[in-house]
């Protein structure tokens, strides 16, 4: 048996709900950027992901509109700071709907780091940053699609292994459903197969 739900029948909130709780986990942005005035903000979007590779391009989502996606089309740049499960109360902290004049930065205790290629600074609590300048934007329905293409990348040492960042050294956060928030859990690695390795048809689990 399943339950039906149809986005015609069904509040925009409710459905929202619903989207938020079945496509999940869900990576996190903290994105920070800077206002015409000169105020940093920071704050999480949990609708993100890579758009392109070559060149190397993100794309965040902005539902409504925020502070993030006024100062991002005024200044051109913003970063990607990668949210670590160890600043999940700070994380948090920076969806709160302050006023423009108030930087997340202060409010949740956090540090400036500067960048080398843009202006917006860097969380220098966040294990990688992606110093973006602004692509493009794509408005679609409620909420407007951010494209940045990263004009640099910084990890920290302590979570490298060579040159590739270690994923349980990162320990990301996500964003499940509801007030929900998410950490890695077990990890496993498979590789993906093969057509010359193919091992016959996979059968339906009882």
């Amino acid at each position: 048996m399943r339950t039906d739900f149809s986005p015609t029948a069904t509040s925009a909130r409710d459905f929202y709900r619903l989207l938020t709780a079945v496509v999940v986990p869900r990576p996190i942005a903290w994105v920070s950027s800077v206002s015409p005035e000169g105020i940093d903000n920071v704050a999480p979007h949990s609708f993100f992901t890579v758009a392109s590779t070559n060149p190397p391009i993100v794309q965040f989502t902005s539902v409504g509109e925020k502070d993030s996606l006024r100062n991002i089309t005024a200044s051109g740049e913003f970063v990607v700071n990668l949210a670590p499960a160890a600043l999940l109360e700070e994380v948090n902290a920076t969806g709160t709907n302050f006023p423009p004049h108030v930087s997340e930065f202060d409010a949740a205790g956090l540090t400036r780091e500067p960048s080398l290629t843009v202006a917006a600074p860097r969380v220098k609590e966040s294990p990688a940053v992606l110093e973006c300048r602004l692509h493009s934007v794509l408005p679609m329905g409620d909420s407007t699609l951010v494209f940045g293409e990263v004009s640099h990348a910084a990890v920290s040492d302590a979570v490298l292994d060579g040159s590739h960042p270690r994923i349980d050294l990162l320990e990301p956060l996500a964003r499940l459903g509801l007030d929900e928030w998410g950490t890695l859990g077990d990890i496993q690695d498979l590789t993906r197969i093969r057509l010359k390795d193919w091992p016959g048809h996979f059968r339906p689990k009882a």
